[in-house]
């Protein structure tokens, strides 16, 4: 048995769903939706694919979906369409008598991989000793359940694509200098627009266990974690010349999980609702090249056909991780709860849970 084969069986989905045709697989997910009613909850993230997306009860991105898990207290079961830091992060906001689901264990997220608790921990006493207690921490919640639990325990906040800049302002008003984690493209776009000068971010090596910084030690305001989206970081400052050359009146807009390059050479950055609403609300005829990922780039496409809409890289393919959740994958999850089978169940552990809520918390009450 190969490796692929291994991980395979160890995710558990039988064959038969394997086999059976869109049709069939269709059908047990519409007649569990149908029987089941308002004590399920189907969560579907932006990135995923259509054909999973067509059952979701909701669409958005991660925070918003978990929250809206946490709203719908009638759903005894919430099978969340997305990777498994945004179904801990709906276990964490959601009611005890809500169970949340990942219909495939494997739905993971690089940048979230990229910042573990052990290296965290190790960071931060290496950093105190550094910079003492001016310091901050900041956690985008694309990350795991621990590390929001670590921020919240030490006076830090959550962020999202969308309130970074009101975070960060926030984490000023608190110390002197902050940590980001774990994108370092969306705190360096972040503060960056804040008026920080490059001069004054460091960034934090995680492999190494060392600050990676030229300047003297007390001008630093921004220790970047070393950590990137892989989807957002293919994005490329060739791909926007190639752009300007070949289509001139082509707009450009991008996520700012991209490089600080491809951000500052783009005619528009933000966030995924940013960029749909950007869509939705630009003039028809207009041209648009967009940097995030394929699955929405397709489904905005498909949405505006009035509009010339492409990716901003040409050879850009789905996100991987995120790719993970099937047909298949749903309506066998479905079947599996129907039937009292409580498989691929995400439970975060309760005193993780209260610090990361904390997090979560200082967030959610400066941005409502």
């Amino acid at each position: 048995m190969n490796l692929f084969e291994t991980v395979e069986k160890m995710n558990g989905i039988p064959d038969k769903y394997k086999n059976m045709s869109i049709k069939e697989l269709e059908e047990i997910v519409r007649s569990i939706k149908q029987r089941l009613g308002r004590k399920l909850f189907i969560p579907g993230h932006h990135y995923q694919k259509d054909e999973v997306i067509q059952f979701a009860d909701a669409t958005g991105d991660s925070l918003k979906l978990a929250q809206l898990s946490e709203e719908n207290i009638d759903a005894e079961f919430i099978v969340f369409c997305g990777v498994h830091f945004m179904a801990e992060t709906a276990d964490i906001l959601t009611a005890p008598h809500q169970k949340v689901f990942l219909p495939d264990m494997r739905a993971g997220c690089s940048m979230a991989d990229m910042a573990d608790i052990y290296q965290t921990e190790r960071a931060w006493e290496e950093l105190t000793k550094l910079f003492g207690d001016t310091i901050i921490p900041l956690t985008y919640v694309n990350s795991t359940a621990a590390i929001k639990s670590f921020v919240g325990e030490n006076g830090g906040a959550t962020v999202t694509s969308s309130n970074a800049e009101e975070m960060v302002k926030w984490a000023f008003l608190q110390k002197e200098r902050i940590v980001f984690l774990p994108d370092q493209h969306l705190g360096r776009n972040t503060a960056y627009n804040l008026g920080i000068g490059l001069d004054e971010m460091a960034v934090w090596n995680p492999i190494d266990q060392k600050l990676e910084y030229d300047g003297p030690i007390e001008k630093a305001k921004v220790i970047l974690w070393k950590g990137h989206c892989s989807v957002h970081e293919n994005f490329t400052v060739d791909n926007i010349q190639y752009m300007r050359e070949h289509d001139p009146e082509m707009k450009i807009i991008v996520h700012p999980e991209c490089r600080r390059e491809v951000v500052a050479l783009s005619d528009l950055a933000g966030s995924t609702s940013f960029i749909i609403q950007a869509i939705e609300h630009a003039e028809s005829g207009t041209a648009w090249a967009i940097g995030t990922e394929m699955n929405l780039v397709k489904r905005i496409i498909n949405n505006h056909p009035d509009k010339h809409v492409v990716s901003l890289n040409p050879h850009m393919c789905p996100c991987l991780t995120m790719n993970r959740i099937d047909l298949p994958h749903l309506a066998w999850c479905l079947e599996s709860l129907e039937d009292g089978d409580n498989h691929n169940i995400i439970q975060v552990e309760q005193p993780v849970a209260e610090n990361a809520k904390l997090a979560l918390q200082r967030m959610l009450n400066l941005s409502r």
